[in-house]
């Protein structure tokens, strides 16, 4: 069945509700083999992730606790240990990637420097593999080191592959194989539903000011 017809035949609240929340958290940047794209100056706003009128306002409920772990061998819940109440950037990596991963892991770095100190500290750096079966929390730590961005505010995670097919699907990533998801980046002020997609070409400077004005409410929180 293809698009077009469960649209539809499928008009229930509850397939309205996750259409709107896929819709939002769906990736469409480039892939690791196509053509890139010409680079745009500035980050794309997007809707906040929790909508208003049929999406759900538990976020908790929609990102979920499943339990994934990070480069040092941690267990840490999805929404609990990692999303809530922060200011985030999202992306999908897989450490045996020569192309698009690293080439982005290094623009994710430069956009740390370009944050300046104070700033940086107030956002957490979240790359998820989309290859857990290979995708160990050494292969993960070996690899954040190799790249330089391995510290406290940088999370690489993996874990059961169920488990992180489930949260990469939360994101809008279904995934036939590791090689197949998206580029591009996703911010977030959770405790504030404002999220952004941003691709991934777009300079550092301009990315840090769209991570500025996720976390400027934190002050008056």
């Amino acid at each position: 069945m293809n698009s077009a017809t469960r649209h539809t035949t499928m008009r229930s609240a509850d397939w309205l509700a996750l259409v709107a929340c896929l819709w939002i958290l769906s990736s469409v940047a480039f892939a690791h083999e196509g053509h890139a794209p010409q680079a745009e100056p500035n980050p794309q706003p997007a809707p906040p992730a929790i909508t208003s009128g049929g999406g759900t306002h538990d976020a908790q409920a929609w990102f979920t606790d499943t339990l994934l772990k990070d480069q040092n061998g941690r267990e840490l819940r999805f929404y609990s240990d990692v999303l809530k109440d922060k200011v985030v950037m999202l992306n999908v990596i897989f450490t045996h990637c020569t192309d698009a991963c690293p080439l982005i892991t290094r623009k994710l770095r430069e956009v740390r420097e370009a944050m300046g100190e104070e700033l940086a500290a107030q956002v957490i750096f979240v790359s998820i593999s989309s290859d857990p079966l290979n995708d160990t929390p050494a292969v993960l730590k070996a690899f954040a080191e190799k790249q330089g961005v391995d510290g406290p505010n940088w999370l690489f995670l993996t874990g059961d592959k169920a488990n992180v097919d489930l949260v990469l699907g939360r994101l809008g990533q279904f995934l036939p194989s590791p090689e197949q998801h998206s580029t591009q980046l996703i911010a977030g002020d959770v405790a504030g539903k404002r999220w952004s997609k941003i691709r991934p070409d777009a300079p550092p400077v301009a990315i840090a000011q769209r991570m500025q004005l996720l976390a400027q409410p934190l002050a008056g929180r």
